[in-house]
């Protein structure tokens, strides 16, 4: 096993860990974070239902299009930015944050204080 599929067990093996306490509700969805080498993705989740409530990524065609962030961390604000909007248009306003097993730094950081920023309370 090489270090990057070392790391990445380790990763799911935290989410795991955290998704057993992490529960998003009607009431209090949950809001979870995927980032890849070159994307970030944010999604709103009502786990009792099993529905995804809203989505914001760097993979919609007008935020790839417009490609003129000066960093990843700078498009992370964005998504931040964005997913608290949509949010905000469906009535939610409280959600329960998941890091999905990444360290609560940099870009995953970046998408949370922009939501928080935006109006999200969490």
């Amino acid at each position: 096993m090489g270090s990057t599929q070392k790391r990445e067990a380790m990763r799911i093996k935290r989410k795991k860990r955290i998704r057993k306490k992490v529960q998003g509700t009607a009431e209090r969805p949950r809001l979870t974070v995927f980032r890849s080498a070159r994307h970030i993705y944010a999604q709103i989740i009502d786990d009792h239902h099993g529905r995804t409530l809203a989505a914001a990524s760097t993979m919609e065609k007008e935020l790839r299009d417009r490609g003129d962030f000066e960093n990843k961390k700078a498009a992370a604000g964005e998504i931040g930015k964005r997913i608290a909007q949509r949010a905000a248009d469906k009535g939610i306003n409280t959600v329960v944050f998941d890091r999905n097993g990444y360290m609560y730094h940099g870009r995953v950081k970046a998408v949370s204080e922009s939501a928080r920023e935006n109006g999200l309370d969490f």
